[in-house]
């Protein structure tokens, strides 16, 4: 039975015509938004520039005017290693169709269609010797431009893309370079064409939502079972919280799989793996296929220990009216952001370990 992970999008003050949101089901946690920001990026150096504008070009929907006007928007860096840094916003949306939802054949973003419920901010330093992947709670109460405070995943149902943008980047004071939306179906493809993944779980848990329940120990996953892995909240001490570090537990444990087990030992599944992973993506506009070959060229020696997983610092959770949202830690997130603007990451994981995901979660 499906779960309705919260309530319709309550009528915000302005502007006075925004549709609400509607259709709200089951939320989708796509890892495989992430996968095609690395995987592809990682993979694709082993493939060169023309196989890579060839496969995937024709596959990628582009996200049009992702950046028009924008105004008052985060400089981008122009010295130093932070010159050289990207940024690349990941989104999953929540929305359920029988249709694809993003890739080639999908239509565009609709009002109210969709909240982008995985929020995911990629940071690949200058030097393209580590990477860091920062979890924005989705229930995280912030300023929407236009709209007020709110979700920072309403956003996304308000104004698509453009607007999401927007609100991270205000949130943030980072400027984002590229961004990429992705739909759920490709998860349990990804994960049963590797033969599944090892996961490690530490104590019993019982998710009631689904009537499962975890053994303490460790369990190989297919398709099937990854998704219910990283879906449950129900059952775990921190609920929300414990899922997003469930999915960079597991996203770390399969992009290590991949990239150091498979892929170098059968350099076909390399180009099977790029191939399903882009008929999933969508990307700016901006975002040409040549730029991606020439990123992924420069993280040829990029490898999964060097990314580092985390989550905003949050200051617990409340309630604003009806909704219960997740507020976040002023001072410690302005730390975080600077890190991210100055391309320190390196030097900030250092100093708070304790914000760092561990490699067994709850």
């Amino acid at each position: 039975m499906a779960i309705l992970d919260h309530p319709p999008v309550p009528p915000q003050p302005e502007p006075a015509d925004e549709p609400p949101a509607r259709g709200w089901r089951r939320a989708r946690k796509p890892l495989i938004g992430l996968l095609v920001c690395l995987l592809l990026l990682c993979a694709a150096a082993l493939t060169g520039v023309l196989w890579l504008q060839a496969k995937v070009e024709g596959n990628i929907q582009r996200l049009p005017d992702t950046f028009a006007g924008l105004t008052d928007r985060p400089a981008k860096p122009t010295a130093g290693s932070a010159a050289d840094a990207t940024n690349i916003l990941v989104l999953g949306t929540d929305t359920r169709s029988d249709m694809p939802t993003t890739g080639a054949e999908a239509p565009g973003w609709e009002p109210g269609q969709a909240r982008s419920d995985t929020m995911l901010l990629v940071h690949i330093d200058g030097d393209r010797d580590s990477a860091s992947v920062i979890s924005i709670p989705r229930d995280s109460w912030v300023d929407i431009p236009g709209h007020g405070k709110g979700k920072v995943n309403w956003a996304y149902s308000f104004g698509g893309p453009n607007l999401t943008v927007e609100t991270v980047e205000k949130m943030t004071d980072v400027r984002i370079d590229h961004l990429t939306v992705i739909d759920w179906d490709g998860f349990k493809a990804l994960t049963d064409a590797i033969g599944g993944v090892d996961i490690d779980i530490p104590k019993t848990v019982y998710d009631s939502a689904r009537d499962v329940r975890w053994e303490a120990g460790r369990h190989h996953l297919d398709g099937e079972e990854a998704l219910l892995y990283v879906r449950q909240r129900y059952g775990l001490q921190d609920g929300d919280l414990d899922r997003v570090a469930r999915q960079q537990a597991f996203l770390r444990t399969l992009l290590k799989q991949t990239l150091e087990q498979e892929l170098r030992k059968n350099p076909d599944q390399v180009l099977d793996l790029l191939s399903l992973f882009s008929k999933h993506a969508s990307v700016d506009d901006d975002w040409s296929t040549t730029q991606m070959a020439k990123l992924a060229a420069s993280l040829r020696n990029l490898r999964t220990d060097d990314i580092s997983y985390l989550t905003v610092p949050t200051d617990g959770t409340g309630m604003v009216g009806d909704q219960s949202v997740v507020r976040l830690d002023p001072s410690r997130d302005r730390d975080l952001w600077r890190a991210v603007r100055e391309d320190r990451m390196g030097e900030w994981a250092e100093d708070n370990q304790d914000l760092l995901t561990p490699d067994v979660v709850r």
